[in-house]
């Protein structure tokens, strides 16, 4: 297994993108440091995300459902006091159980019905969040009293080595006996289920990880940004990104997501000069590989590896 672990272009590509990442602080300034510090949580997004529907085959519009209850649970105890640990913890606690309130009705229903399911979700949190605005900061946005660190270098190392970690569970997750299961349940359910499996059981499982991943990194965004609005955790198109993020690095990689993310923040960044256009250049762009490299930009890379 070691060995065939060594001889996939994949390890080696996380290997070295992995230290280079590690150095940049040496050399790079605080606000590219800033910029990546982002990609880097939406990475896990991504890679939470494409657990559930790359490997288990369930279209989940709706990430942010997740995200943002680990962001806000974790915010609002901080606002009254709570120390940053148990926020984590709670804001982690929190995603899982709205994870399973919501996969549980979810899961009974098939094809493009979850996907709705998952929306309906995200709007109905949207909502909540504006009509207990004196709790939640509403529309305005919830501000954290408390950060991890005011240090860029700091916070970058702590997204690092929190994506670095997260990727590894969730790739050792995707390659293990549980995620050929997974593949298998989401390419037929009704063989998986013939053979024995109990898909609903290994769906429910995938809902629950990527539950942990993406409140987790929720919660860990909100100490970094020190605020939690609708528009930067729980809007749809915020969702749309991490979905496009994924897909874009490569589906069904796990790690692909975080070269997805990467992508888009850094592109939209440089585009930003063209204002209103940078948007529609990014999308494109991703569009166009999307569309002529299923595999993604880690598929690219990866068969690159391979010839040279």
């Amino acid at each position: 297994m070691f060995a065939k672990t060594l001889r996939n272009p994949l390890f080696w590509l996380c290997l070295i993108g992995l230290a280079l990442a590690s150095v940049l602080p040496l050399w790079v300034s605080g606000y590219i440091l800033g910029l990546l510090t982002v990609a880097y949580y939406f990475g896990v997004f991504s890679m939470a995300w494409d657990l559930l529907f790359g490997f288990a085959g369930e279209v989940n519009f709706g990430p942010t459902f997740l995200i943002g209850l680990g962001a806000y649970t974790s915010g609002i105890l901080n606002g009254h006091g709570v120390g940053i640990p148990l926020c984590l913890l709670a804001g982690t606690v929190a995603a899982v159980i709205g994870g399973l309130v919501l996969a549980l009705p979810a899961l009974r229903v098939r094809g493009p019905y979850f996907g709705l399911t998952t929306v309906v979700a995200v709007l109905i949190l949207q909502n909540l969040i504006v009509v207990f605005a004196d709790t939640t900061g509403g529309e305005i946005g919830l501000t954290v009293p408390d950060v991890i660190s005011i240090d860029a270098a700091t916070n970058y190392w702590i997204a690092l080595g929190f994506m670095g970690v997260s990727g590894l569970v969730l790739y050792a997750i995707a390659v293990s006996p549980v995620g050929l299961i997974l593949q298998a349940s989401g390419q037929d359910p009704v063989e998986a289920g013939a053979l024995g499996f109990n898909v609903a059981k290994h769906k429910l499982a995938a809902f629950c990880v990527s539950a942990v991943f993406s409140g987790l990194a929720g919660a860990l965004f909100v100490f970094y940004m020190g605020t939690a609005s609708v528009g930067t955790l729980v809007d749809v198109s915020v969702g749309v990104q991490v979905i496009i993020g994924a897909v874009l690095g490569g589906r069904r990689t796990i790690v692909g997501g975080v070269l997805g993310a990467v992508f888009l923040i850094a592109a939209g960044e440089l585009l930003r000069p063209l204002g209103s256009l940078s948007t529609f250049v990014v999308s494109a762009a991703a569009l166009a590989v999307i569309l002529f490299v299923p595999s993604g930009l880690l598929g690219i890379l990866t068969r690159q590896g391979r010839h040279a």
